[in-house]
């Protein structure tokens, strides 16, 4: 009718009906798409740079940033738990939270392998350089979910914060380590000024880690992390974002492919998240 009667208007408010109406959709499907017991949880992130020294470590803190933007784009409250800042740039590994409605079923999307080429800005040859990190995701355990953890099998270890936190976090040992005897994991947490809450943080941590370990051990359809558990190393990567000599983001599981890097660098993943959640489906 709009056509027919040239109403300008009218169809422009039609298109963003429709558009209004393809995004409900798609978020719809997607929903359906994250059906486990787990995916409505908040998440714990943790991201790790490979060898490489710091041009690995430079390229972990690149991923740290395209995922707090990423965050902030889906509304999602992200708090940076544990930072092992690098040498020279970037961090060795860093570990947040994330806050919000299905935030563990997207980003688990996000483990594996992250392969990024480029010409090195650490390199005075200006030569082109590869560089790998590795994101692992848990879902938070919340206080409803029981996880027993006998003390008498934990080591409790105390130190100086390292990463940025002000002048109050690093003058006192109010950084938490935990290490689990049972399981190996460790943890750690040093974002509050108060060691309280900071071991309480890490507890929360290791619990997480400990329901994902037993949630593998009790269904193998579950197992995605230990799968993707390979050597930060050629071959094993999720997907490569390529600066040089071209620039693209492919994901090597659903091969979709990006041109626009810096778009994606700056926290736009969710097309690559929800190829990836469609194809596992």
């Amino acid at each position: 009718m709009a056509k027919e009667e040239n109403d300008e208007a009218a169809l422009a408010e039609v298109d963003r009906d429709l558009e209004l109406l393809r995004v409900s959709v798609r978020n719809e499907e997607l929903k359906m798409m994250l059906g486990s017991e787990q995916d409505p949880m908040n998440a714990i992130v943790s991201i790790h740079a490979g060898a490489g020294g710091t041009e690995a470590q430079d390229w972990a803190e690149m991923l740290l940033r395209m995922y707090l933007r990423w965050a902030e784009r889906r509304g999602f409250k992200s708090t940076i738990i544990d930072y092992q800042p690098g040498d020279e740039a970037g961090v060795k590994s860093v570990s947040m939270t994330l806050e919000g409605e299905y935030a563990y079923g997207y980003a688990k999307a996000e483990i594996g392998i992250h392969r990024l080429v480029r010409i090195s800005p650490f390199d005075a040859g200006g030569r082109r350089h590869t560089s790998f990190a590795s994101v692992f995701v848990y879902p938070e355990v919340d206080d409803e979910i029981i996880v027993e953890i006998d003390e008498n099998d934990l080591r409790i270890d105390t130190y100086r914060s390292t990463g940025a936190g002000g002048q109050h976090v690093n003058k006192t040992d109010s950084a938490v380590r935990l290490t689990h005897f049972p399981t190996g994991i460790v943890v750690q947490c040093q974002n509050e000024r108060s060691q309280h809450k900071n071991k309480a943080m890490a507890m929360k941590y290791l619990k997480s880690r400990i329901y994902e370990l037993k949630l593998q051990e009790q269904n193998a359809k579950l197992d995605e992390v230990n799968k993707l558990k390979k050597d930060i190393a050629w071959g094993s990567q999720i997907r490569s974002y390529v600066l040089h000599p071209y620039k693209m983001i492919k994901d090597h599981r659903t091969n979709l492919e990006v041109g626009n890097v810096g778009r994606v660098l700056d926290g736009d993943i969710d097309d690559f998240i929800e190829a990836y959640l469609m194809s596992a489906a």
